[in-house]
């Protein structure tokens, strides 16, 4: 049997003057009988997208009822969001009030630090004794015994090209997973030189590039988006080293109001950032659709299952 195409929806959201103020971009995969969130491997956050303001006040059960007219809507998924935003509780109400059975779950944590108007000094002087003494140290013997330097593109040309190139060199050489898409980080470093948001940053040794890290600045904020260094390094710390001059970058030329480490948990994030807040998914269920109905009874047994194990 041949799989069903992927169909994409863009939603109208509408304030209650009847202005369309966004919307919202679902999408059905191929080869599944649901409806999901437009969303990747490598997507940090999902939301509507705001045409004004996103405070104005929207006809959220017309949303739903958009929703629930939708060709394999029994189930619906949306993630991540954000737990504190306006999106996940005025959702979840309206799918209620639809007759969606709902439930939302943990998708993973996100580091962050606000700025507040400091300089990458005062931030710096903040940060714990154990990574300043870790950068200064590394940056020593780096000047003792070799010749080396941070660069951060923002724009595209041959430099860019070539930078790619150097990254792609060394997440290759890297202890990090092979992207499942090779061809998205070419080409999401090239639109956001187009846009002005790429921080491409690099740590030259002796002649090579032995770490990289995409930064995007957008919105005021300065998103840490992938980041490699070559193993065999790291009594030199290049990758400490390089995301100390990309703060100093982000903090004082670009005077961001918010550095973002974006996805998961992983324990050097604390030493950067001191924040933490909750990306999480919105399950539903038309438990009036055969298909729904059977997604619901499996996600309770799922959850019953669960409680017992623990």
């Amino acid at each position: 049997m041949e799989a069903s195409p992927q169909s994409l929806h863009a939603l109208p959201m509408l304030s209650m003057t009847g202005q369309e103020v966004g919307r919202l971009h679902l999408m059905r995969p191929q080869g599944q009988r649901l409806l999901r969130s437009v969303d990747t491997y490598y997507s940090p956050l999902f939301g509507p997208v705001w045409s004004h303001d996103a405070s104005v006040p929207v006809r959220w059960l017309d949303v739903a009822a958009l929703i629930k007219q939708l060709p394999d809507a029994g189930v619906l998924r949306l993630q991540p969001l954000e737990s504190e935003g306006q999106f996940l509780p005025k959702m979840l109400q309206a799918l209620r009030s639809t007759g969606y059975a709902v439930d939302r779950y943990f998708c993973f944590g996100n580091w962050y630090e606000p700025i507040a108007g400091r300089s990458f000094a005062d931030y710096w002087c903040q940060r714990p004794s154990r990574l300043r003494n870790t950068v200064e140290r590394a940056r020593r013997r780096l000047d003792q015994k070799h010749t080396w330097r941070t660069e951060v593109l923002t724009h595209g040309g041959p430099a860019l090209e070539q930078a790619i190139e150097a990254f792609q060199t060394v997440y290759a050489r890297s202890w990090k997973q092979p992207e499942p898409c090779p061809g998205f980080m070419p080409g999401l470093i090239r639109m956001a030189a187009s846009m002005g948001a790429l921080r491409l940053g690099q740590l030259w040794l002796d002649g090579e590039v032995v770490a990289s890290q995409v930064w995007l600045v957008y919105g005021g904020k300065g998103n840490i988006y992938k980041l490699a260094y070559v193993p065999g390094h790291e009594k030199l710390s290049p990758g400490s080293v390089l995301t100390a001059a990309l703060m100093q970058h982000v903090i004082d030329a670009d005077k961001v109001s918010e550095v973002d480490y974006l996805m998961g948990d992983d324990a050097y994030k604390q030493d950067w950032v001191t924040h933490r807040r909750e990306r999480v998914g919105l399950v539903a269920f038309d438990c009036w659709r055969w298909r729904g109905l059977l997604a619901w009874l499996r996600h309770q047994a799922g959850r019953l299952v669960r409680r017992w194990r623990s």
